[in-house]
């Protein structure tokens, strides 16, 4: 067997939000699964074969840590047939892009910011090439 990711856990700050935004940009997710435990409520949402376990904060007034400086996520890739269709219905939403550079020969990526603040990247893969789609020379 081949590893692969099965989930990913993340601490959000509301998490219908978060359901909402990934809904929008990737409607095949489906909510697996909601609950509440330890005072917080969770929820997997994903595909059967991979899922994103999302945990809600206890209420907070601030954020200590700035992305891409202190530990904890920076982003999460998720990968569609089509980047332009999610790019296309998350504006639609009114949900907010980071326009950094990303052109590659070989894949097209989008970034946007959800409600909680956490940045997401969605990728296309331009080639069934492995050593095409994992070119970092560009």
């Amino acid at each position: 067997m081949t590893p692969y990711v099965e989930h990913a856990n993340i601490t959000v700050g509301n998490i219908d939000h978060t359901i909402a935004f990934i809904q929008t940009a990737l409607p095949a997710f489906a909510v697996r699964h909601c609950g509440e435990g330890n005072g917080y409520r969770w929820c997997h949402i994903g595909t059967e074969q991979s899922y994103l376990a999302l945990q809600e904060v206890v209420e907070r007034t601030s954020v200590d840590r700035t992305p891409y400086v202190d530990s904890g996520i920076n982003h999460i890739g998720l990968v569609s047939e089509d980047v332009e269709a999610i790019r296309a219905r998350l504006l639609a939403a009114g949900y907010e892009e980071n326009e950094m550079e990303t052109s590659h020969p070989w894949r097209k990526r989008v970034y946007f910011w959800d409600p909680n603040g956490i940045e997401w990247e969605f990728i296309e893969y331009l080639s069934q090439d492995n050593s095409q789609r994992n070119d970092y020379s560009q």
